[in-house]
């Protein structure tokens, strides 16, 4: 384990000095722009898969708390008497607190009642960011930008220093989610996706877990808030809306449900689609339908778990043959031909 985190510290230190090095050296802002966007609507996706693809919870409402973030970020941000880090940490713990009160509600149902429940409080939230315009900006949400002062020596008003500062925080989030997954709590998450009574039978304790799951999440699709609400120096009722939430669930099927950086993929090639649909025509919408049926039915699951499959099955292939040739005994060797008798003899 020591030696697959040192592995994930390196690609992620990687990743970061490349982005620094196209930060200073990319000429194209609308290029830049794509991967901020990348960044924000990829970490949502991996975060709502916390819930469908390793805990079983199917979720219609997690840009509740994309919403969520943006919205608290900004409004504080606003106020002008707060800085970045204390208004995001403050948000965060907005976005936990609320979560925790929703899980309360939401883990004790499973299935399409989990996922209908969701939907209903996120559009229940939705209709309220409409209804207090005063606070909110109603449907025309937060407006007129908010101060990003310095801090730390980082100025957020600089477009490349923003973007590597929103590299940073995607790749942490991302390493801190790795970890989850890969310990004994994510774990205890697959063995209650694939077998609750199971779960139970060892000494999970189910509710508690979900629910913990549910607030982990429900935590970074807020950080992922605050990045967008960074992004467009403000927040936006669509953000909390059903649509976004059915993104994040198209992302995780265009990119792979069993594999980690699935939503991130998915979420490239989401980005990419609008891009190349939006160029041609009006009916985006329908193009990118039809590009998930193919992908639900033609591949019947995402990129990469469709690569990760066809990887594996190779290397399965390339194994057997090897360790057919070292099973086979030696002709005339009596101690084998006695060990091949005891083991027919033992299973019958």
């Amino acid at each position: 384990m020591r030696r697959s985190f040192l592995i994930e510290i390196g690609v992620a230190a990687a990743v970061i000095a490349c982005a620094a090095v196209f930060g200073s050296f990319a000429e194209s802002g609308a290029l830049r722009d794509g991967l901020i966007r990348l960044c924000c609507l990829g970490l949502f996706a991996v975060s709502l898969n916390l819930l469908v693809g390793y805990t079983g919870l199917l979720s219609f409402g997690h840009a509740l708390f994309y919403g969520l973030g943006a919205y608290a970020f900004c409004l504080l941000m606003q106020t002008g008497t707060v800085g970045i880090p204390v208004a995001a940490l403050a948000s965060l713990v907005i976005a936990a607190i609320m979560a925790t009160l929703i899980g309360l509600i939401c883990i004790r149902l499973t299935h399409v009642y989990f996922a209908f429940l969701t939907l209903a409080i996120q559009m229940l939230f939705y209709s309220v960011l409409i209804a207090w315009s005063g606070l909110t900006g109603g449907e025309q949400g937060l407006i007129g930008g908010i101060p990003k002062p310095p801090f730390l020596g980082i100025d957020l008003g600089d477009p490349r220093q923003y973007f590597l500062f929103n590299v940073v925080v995607f790749v942490a989030s991302l390493l801190i989610l790795r970890r989850i997954v890969t310990s004994p709590f994510g774990a205890a998450l697959r063995m209650i996706r694939d077998n609750p009574q199971r779960a139970v039978f060892l000494g999970v304790d189910v509710p508690r877990t979900k629910l913990a799951a549910f607030v982990i999440a429900s935590v970074f699709s807020a950080v992922a808030g605050i990045l967008m609400g960074l992004y467009v120096s403000g927040a936006y009722p669509n953000f909390a809306y059903w649509t976004t939430s059915g993104e994040g669930l198209f992302m995780i099927m265009l990119g792979g449900i069993n594999v980690f950086l699935g939503p991130v993929v998915g979420a490239g090639l989401l980005l990419v689609l609008e891009t190349v649909v939006n160029a041609y025509t009006s009916h985006h919408g329908i193009i990118i339908g039809i590009a998930i049926l193919i992908s639900a039915l033609g591949l019947r699951k995402g990129i990469l778990d469709f690569v990760s499959d066809a990887w594996m099955r190779r290397r399965e292939g390339q194994a057997a043959p090897t360790a057919a040739k070292t099973s086979l005994p030696m002709e005339g060797s009596t101690a084998v031909a006695a060990d091949r008798r005891s083991v027919l003899e033992g299973r019958v």
